[in-house]
C-alpha cells in the first residue's frame, strides 16, 4: 500500500472556432515534501472574451496561482493560502488594467482552482467555469455559475477576477475517496455537454487526456462557439492510514545514546548538559568544523515506542525551521547527515525571563514594555504563519546577554496547515502551563492567536505586580467564580488606563481581548480614554463577585430597616 496521494491526470484545451485560444488550464503534482503539506493544484480559467487581454489575463491566473501556491508557507491552510493569492492576483490585474489605461474590462477571467490535500479536496471559484466530481457513478457540479440573466435570456458575468477591488471567492472543502473523479471545464464544453454525456465518455476512457479530448470534441460537434478546455484528475491512491507503516516512517532515525562530556555526535562535540527532564536532554556542543557553540536537544530514551511523542518531537524542529525572526530561537541546519533523532538550534548566553524577574522584582514601565514589544514581536512571526505557540511562559522566554529576547520551546505550537494533513494519530495539543493558558483551553476550545494575547498579557501582569490577575491558575472549575484583580492594588504606580490595557489582554472571553498584538502594545505605551474612567464598565462586569456581595449587604440591611420602621410603626 503507498502511503502517498496518487493521482492520474489529463488535460487539453483548444480554440474551438474562434481565431485565438483564451482559456488557460495548468495541473501541478510536486515531489515531497510538498506533495503531503502543499497537495496537488489544477486549475481552470477563461478569459473573459469582452476584455482587451483576456488571454493575458486568463495565463496570468494559472501561472501565478500554481507558483505561489507551493511558494506560500506550508504551515498556511489552504484556505488562506487560496484566498490571499488570488487577492493578490486580482489586485495584480486591476493595476495592469489602469497602467496600460485600458477600460474597466481590460483585464477579466474566470477561475475554477482545485486543491487536493491529504484527504480532502479544496474548491476557490470566481465565474461561470465548473468543478464537477464523479463519485460512485454520480456526476455532480461542485460549483455555481457566477451570472445574473438579462433581456432575451442572456447571461452577464457577476462576478470575474479583476473586475472588483473586493474579490468575492466561493470556497468549500470536501473529503475524498479512491476512485473520485473530478472535471474542470470552461463555459465552452460544459454549456454543450451533458454532465450524462461527460459520465459515458469519462465511464468509456482509460487514458484521460484522451477522455478530456472527447468531451471537448462532443462540445464542438454539439455547436459550441467558444474555446474548449477540459481537466480531469481521477484519485488513485490516498495517504495511508496506517499506523504501522506511519510509525516506521516516524522511526527511520534511532534515539541517540546517552551523551558524555567530550563525545562526538555527528561532527558536535559535548561540552556539557544544561537541562534534562523526563522528556528531553538538552546539551551545549560545539561545531568541531565551525568551532561555534550550538545547543543540541534529544529525545529521551524513555519514549521511543511512542509515536506520539516522536511525532511531536519532530514537530518542534519543523516550527522552528520555518520561522526565521530575530527574536524566535534559530533552529540550525546541520553540516553532516545525522544519524540519531536530535535537532540542533543556536546558542543563546544569557537568563529565562523568569529568572530576570526575579532579579527585577519591581521592574520600570520602560522596562517591562521594551520587553512585551520584543515578545511581541516574535509572536507575529508564528501568527503570520498561521502558528499558535500555545506554550508561552517567562521559562520560554530567553534574555541573552545583549537584553535580546527569543521565544523558545515549540513543542505545543499548533499549525493550522499541518492539521489538515491525515495521520493515523489523533493529534492531541499539549496544554502550556496552567498559570499562563487562556481560559478557552480548559472550556474544550480551540485555541487562537488571541490565546497567544492573553498569555502574552498575563507575563506583562505578572512583571507588574509579581502576582497573577486572578490570584491563582484557573482551571475548568473555578473559571466562573474568577475575576480580574485590579493590577493597582498590587503595584499602586501603574496607572489606570495602563490597568485597562492588561484587563482587556486577559479577559476570560476571548472575543472581549485585543485582536491583534500590535494593538495591545499601543495601549501599553498610549493612554485608551476607553480606560481613562475606572469605573467606564461596570462593577457587575469588572467584579461580579464583589457586585453581589455588595448587593447582597445592602439587601440585608435594607430588610433591616424596614423590620424597624415596621416595629416603630406598631408602637
Amino acid at each position: 500500500m503507498t502511503s502517498k496521494l496518487t493521482i492520474n491526470a489529463g488535460q487539453c484545451s483548444d480554440k474551438g472556432i474562434k481565431e485565438h485560444n483564451e482559456d488557460a488550464c495548468g495541473i501541478v503534482i510536486p515531489d515531497e515534501p510538498l506533495l503531503t503539506t502543499k497537495g496537488i493544484a489544477a486549475i481552470i480559467a477563461d478569459g473573459v472574451s469582452s476584455s482587451e487581454a483576456a488571454r493575458e489575463a486568463s495565463e496570468s491566473c494559472v501561472k501565478g496561482f500554481l507558483n505561489d501556491y507551493f511558494s506560500s508557507p506550508e504551515s498556511w491552510t489552504v484556505k488562506t493560502a487560496g484566498q490571499r493569492i488570488l487577492g493578490a492576483l486580482n489586485s495584480w490585474l486591476q493595476g495592469q488594467a489602469r497602467k496600460t489605461a485600458r477600460s474597466d474590462d481590460g483585464m477579466l477571467t474566470t477561475l475554477s482552482a482545485l486543491i487536493i490535500k491529504s484527504t480532502t479536496a479544496h474548491i476557490f471559484h470566481i465565474g461561470d467555469t465548473r468543478i464537477y466530481r464523479l463519485h460512485d457513478g454520480q456526476m455532480e457540479c461542485l460549483t455555481r455559475d457566477h451570472q445574473v440573466w438579462g433581456a432575451s435570456d442572456r447571461a452577464f458575468l457577476s462576478r470575474a477576477m479583476g473586475a472588483s477591488v473586493n474579490l468575492d471567492i466561493d470556497y468549500r472543502k470536501l473529503p475524498v475517496e479512491v476512485g473520485d473523479t473530478f472535471i474542470l471545464t470552461c463555459d465552452g464544453v460544459h454549456e454543450f455537454v451533458s454532465t450524462r454525456e461527460m459520465t459515458e465518455i469519462l465511464l468509456g476512457h482509460d487514458n484521460l487526456e484522451r477522455a478530456a479530448r472527447a468531451i471537448m470534441t462532443r462540445a464542438l460537434e454539439h455547436g459550441s462557439h467558444d474555446n474548449v478546455t477540459c481537466q480531469i484528475l481521477h484519485i488513485e491512491h490516498l495517504p495511508s492510514r496506517n499506523e504501522e507503516e506511519f510509525y516506521q516512517q516516524l522511526t527511520e532515525l534511532p534515539f541517540p545514546p546517552p551523551l558524555d562530556n567530550n563525545m562526538v555526535l555527528d561532527g558536535y562535540r559535548i561540552l556539557r548538559e544544561v537541562h534534562a527532564s523526563k522528556r528531553t536532554q538538552v546539551y551545549v556542543a560545539i561545531d568541531t568544523a565551525s568551532n561555534k557553540q550550538s545547543i543540541i536537544k534529544t529525545p529521551s530514551i524513555n519514549f521511543d515506542d511512542d509515536p506520539e511523542y516522536i511525532e511531536r518531537f519532530l514537530h518542534e524542529e519543523w516550527v522552528g525551521r520555518r520561522i526565521n525572526n530575530p527574536h524566535v530561537l534559530k533552529v540550525l541546519d546541520t553540516k553532516q547527515q545525522r544519524r540519531f533523532l536530535y535537532y540542533v538550534t543556536e546558542y543563546v548566553q544569557g537568563q529565562t525571563l523568569r529568572q530576570w524577574m526575579a532579579d527585577h522584582p519591581r521592574p520600570s514601565l520602560t522596562e517591562a514594555r521594551n520587553i512585551i514589544k520584543q515578545i511581541s514581536a516574535g509572536l507575529r512571526a508564528f501568527h503570520r504563519l498561521e502558528m499558535i505557540h500555545q506554550d508561552l511562559k517567562p521559562e520560554n522566554i530567553m534574555i541573552d546577554n545583549n537584553g535580546t529576547i527569543k521565544i523558545i520551546d515549540f513543542g505545543s505550537t499548533r499549525i493550522a496547515g499541518i492539521e489538515e494533513i491525515s495521520t493515523p494519530l489523533e493529534q492531541q495539543h499539549q496544554l502550556g502551563t496552567l498559570d499562563y493558558s487562556a481560559p478557552e483551553y480548559f472550556l474544550g476550545h480551540g485555541g487562537s492567536n488571541r490565546s497567544d494575547i492573553y498569555s502574552l498579557g498575563v507575563i506583562a501582569y505578572e512583571m507588574l505586580t509579581g502576582k497573577l490577575p486572578y490570584g491563582k491558575a484557573l482551571s475548568s472549575r473555578n473559571i466562573k467564580r474568577s475575576s480580574y484583580i485590579p493590577a493597582q492594588q498590587y503595584n499602586d504606580t501603574i496607572p489606570a488606563w495602563l490597568n485597562g490595557a492588561l484587563a482587556k489582554a486577559v479577559h476570560l472571553n476571548p472575543e472581549q481581548r485585543y485582536r491583534l498584538l500590535s494593538e495591545f502594545n499601543y495601549d501599553l505605551c498610549h493612554p485608551n480614554p476607553a480606560f481613562l474612567n475606572n469605573n467606564a464598565e461596570p462593577l457587575i462586569e469588572r467584579n461580579p463577585i464583589a457586585f453581589w456581595k455588595g448587593l447582597t449587604v445592602l439587601l440585608f440591611i435594607f430588610n433591616l430597616l424596614l423590620i424597624y420602621f415596621s416595629v416603630a410603626a406598631d408602637h
